[in-house]
């Protein structure tokens, strides 16, 4: 069986019983980085052999390690810090595993997203998870376009030598939203820095950032949607409006139909002024 073994992401109190047994059980623990795993092994006197499993020699290690599933061995997967499969190439051996019928499970653990999520202060009933913004340039503005209408709480990661051009990036994009900027989560030095991004700008500008960040955005409102979308309507006339719809196939009675809801005036108003 492959276990996905959620460790600390800082703090080695965070560490369940239950993962420091299944860590001890299996015949081979497949982490990211070996050394940095060791570290959590001498802390909790775990001897189980440690081999590499990384995005750079997943194409070679994965199959190694689905045969040794397949002679009957217990895997268990971690990652750096956190749950594995979460922007790190977990996810690729679990897909594996289910291609070839072998049994996954997870042994539960904390991961930054959902800490970060409780800890911003803001709305924890719907949240998406960006992870790293692309490298492209081009595929990252893509991004932040799609999100400038999302109304859920948006959680991305981010290094600190790009903190501050993230930021000014999102500010760019999505505008002066609430947002929470927090760092090094569970450790001595953890910090969350709550206000509008404009300000974490200010501040980030100042304080030169250290350490892992994880920036928690607020969704648009439902309110601030209704007014970008009539504002962007408003430089056609109702009549403009109206032939646009036209010129696009509808017939004029679903045409001015749409032109009402779309301004959030009645019916007979456009009809006045398509007809005048």
């Amino acid at each position: 069986m492959l276990y996905i073994c959620g460790t600390p992401i800082g703090n080695m109190e965070d560490m369940t019983y239950r993962a420091v047994r299944i860590l001890s059980e299996a015949d081979i623990i497949a982490a990211e980085d070996t050394r940095n795993t060791m570290k959590l092994l001498n802390h909790f006197n775990i001897k189980t052999r440690l081999t590499s499993y990384y995005e750079h020699n997943k194409e070679s290690k994965g199959p190694q390690l689905i045969e040794m599933l397949k002679e009957g061995k217990n895997v268990a997967l971690v990652t750096d810090a956190g749950m594995p499969g979460i922007s790190d190439p977990g996810e690729d051996i679990i897909r594996m595993c289910y291609e070839n019928d072998i049994e996954v499970t997870a042994v539960p653990g904390p991961t930054a997203v959902v800490t970060a999520v409780v800890l911003s202060g803001l709305s924890c009933r719907s949240y998406i998870f960006e992870g790293f913004l692309p490298k492209n340039k081009k595929q990252r503005a893509e991004v932040l376009d799609r999100l400038k209408n999302e109304t859920r709480t948006t959680v991305f990661y981010e290094a600190p030598h790009h903190l501050l051009s993230t930021l000014e990036e999102i500010y760019a994009a999505l505008g002066d939203r609430r947002c929470a900027v927090e760092r090094e989560l569970t450790k001595k030095h953890e910090t969350v820095e709550r206000g509008y991004i404009s300000e974490m700008i200010s501040h980030f500008t100042e304080n030169e950032p250290k350490g892992e960040f994880v920036i928690v955005v607020e969704g648009i409102g439902y309110e601030e949607i209704k007014n970008a979308e009539l504002m962007k309507y408003a430089e056609l006339s109702i009549k403009e409006h109206f032939e646009k719809y036209i010129s696009e196939g509808l017939d004029e009675k679903t045409a001015m139909k749409q032109v009402a809801k779309d301004r959030n005036i009645g019916k007979r108003d456009v009809y006045k002024e398509v007809k005048s």
